[in-house]
């Protein structure tokens, strides 16, 4: 499975943004989908995972209440909704999926995309 993710930019505190995470046309139903993020100079982190057949989602907690992850009609592209946003998000954020249950320990996924440059500015 080939990931891109696009979506990310230059916003403003307070700001919002919708990252996408596209497959190569086949469909992300079988598959459990995370988003990621890495500030420099910090370990990649969790920040958000929807489950196979959309069986779940959970966030982690400085992203409740205000980020979504959602998948389209089509099953092809999972989204990650991003409002309020904070500098604090600033990160580059990664897409990436497994064939199994969702998870928020980035060393079980099998596919990741490139990265999406996310700034938030004061």
């Amino acid at each position: 499975v080939q990931l891109q993710a696009s979506g990310g930019g230059l916003v403003q505190a307070g700001g919002s943004l919708r990252l996408s995470c596209t497959t190569s046309g086949r469909s992300f139903s079988r598959y459990s989908v995370g988003w990621f993020r890495q500030a420099v100079g910090k370990v990649r982190e969790f920040v958000a995972y929807v489950g196979r057949n959309n069986a779940s989602t959970y966030y982690t907690d400085s992203a409740k209440g205000r980020f979504t992850i959602s998948r389209d009609n089509a099953e092809t592209t999972v989204y990650l909704q991003m409002n309020s946003l904070k500098p604090e998000d600033t990160a580059v954020y990664y897409c990436a999926a497994r064939l199994n249950y969702a998870t928020m320990d980035p060393s079980l996924y099998d596919y990741w995309g490139q990265g999406t440059q996310v700034t938030v500015s004061s």
